[in-house]
């Protein structure tokens, strides 16, 4: 193209406009000759300025970008159950304003209770580059944590995020995570006390647990073993990698005479909850478990934190991170609503009585 020149002056209403065209720079004036005529050089250079500022000043007027969230969950996506939890946090998060598939991307991966895919799953996670992460249980939070030293991270159902090694303080976690712990020191005594209360005749008690995916397991044994003085109780650490183990370690506690069960809070047993149960209430063993879903599938009792409050209360911190705050200055929060849940249809059907004060204490019955 030759030089592009006008061959009249133009008129201020012309030099408005053509001001406008060139998105309002305010020295686009300076580019005319006193006799009207646009020299070329000047021409270019402020043709190629426009251009360069078009980008930055379309996206100034689009609305705030999509988001992203990772979440990596420990055990298999057909629990209807942990569903539950998801729902939980899907519709507190669009409370929040953050509404998946409209401002915010919500990505899954499901672990299946399974040791060796988290960190396959976790690095599949970060490579999406979200801008937070969640990790559902410890296995799930310290492999995204090996990932990325850099997105945030936000965890619940988590034991002891000290001692494992994720945050350097409960009150300032440093680094780049945060959540929700599940633990209560007090928890093993109130186990021990709520199977005395329905089975006054035990001697011993067994804590099935998968070191594997539970990694922790040595502060639920300290928490049982404080309580067992006073109540003269023997406590037996039983760990299990398989559903196999898992069978063959009820079934020896069950030929053992005034014999109990603890179902250790794990991925891996939440995965095999269904055969464990099953066992438990065949060989008609007291045992207590972590959580209510336990006993919503049938299992007898269980004592511990209410999970569904904490993916409502993670939705709380991944709202506050997308909104700037960094994860180090959000507390690890302990867990505030304990629940007692009783079904009551599986205590008769292993000919087991419930003391009228535990079902007065008693969150819940199912019948």
């Amino acid at each position: 193209m030759g030089l592009i020149s006008f061959q009249r002056p133009l008129c201020a209403n012309s030099r408005s406009q053509l001001r406008r065209k060139m998105l309002g720079f305010r020295h686009c004036t300076r580019a005319w000759s006193p006799r009207g005529h646009m020299r070329r050089r000047e021409f270019i250079t402020l043709i190629g300025a426009a251009a360069a500022s078009w980008p930055r000043a379309a996206r100034a007027q689009q609305p705030d970008r999509m988001r992203r969230l990772g979440v990596l969950m420990a055990v298999a996506e057909s629990d209807a159950d942990v569903q539950k939890g998801i729902a939980i946090l899907r519709q507190r998060l669009q409370e929040l304003g953050w509404k998946d598939g409209h401002n915010i991307r919500i990505d899954y991966r499901w672990g299946g209770g399974d040791a060796k895919l988290f960190q396959t799953l976790a690095k599949e996670l970060c490579d999406l580059q979200p801008d937070v992460l969640i990790g559902h249980s410890t296995p799930s939070a310290k492999a995204l944590l090996k990932q990325t030293g850099a997105i945030p991270i936000v965890f619940l159902t988590v034991t002891d995020p000290l001692g494992q090694g994720l945050v350097t303080s409960l009150s300032h976690p440093g680094g780049n995570i945060t959540g929700f712990s599940v633990f209560e020191f007090s928890l093993g005594s109130k186990w021990l006390e709520t199977l005395k209360q329905i089975a006054p005749g035990i001697r011993r008690v067994t804590a099935i647990f998968n070191p594997d995916t539970a990694p922790y397991y040595g502060l639920y044994l300290q928490s049982i073993s404080a309580a067992l003085p006073a109540l003269a109780v023997e406590s037996i650490a039983a760990p299990v990698h398989n559903e196999a183990d898992i069978e063959n370690i009820i079934r020896k506690v069950a030929s053992e005479p005034d014999s109990g069960l603890f179902i250790l809070p794990d991925s891996h047993n939440v995965v095999h909850r269904k055969r464990i149960i099953e066992l438990t209430v065949k060989f008609r063993l007291p045992t207590i478990y972590y959580f209510r879903y336990f006993v919503s599938d049938g299992g007898l009792l269980s004592y511990g934190p209410n999970e569904l409050d904490l993916f409502q209360r993670t939705a709380g911190y991944v709202d506050r991170i997308l909104k700037g705050t960094s994860p180090s200055d959000l507390p690890v929060q302990q867990p505030t609503k304990f629940e007692l849940v009783i079904n009551l249809r599986t205590a008769k059907e292993m000919a087991i009585e419930i003391p009228a004060a535990l079902l007065a204490r008693a969150d819940e019955l199912i019948d």
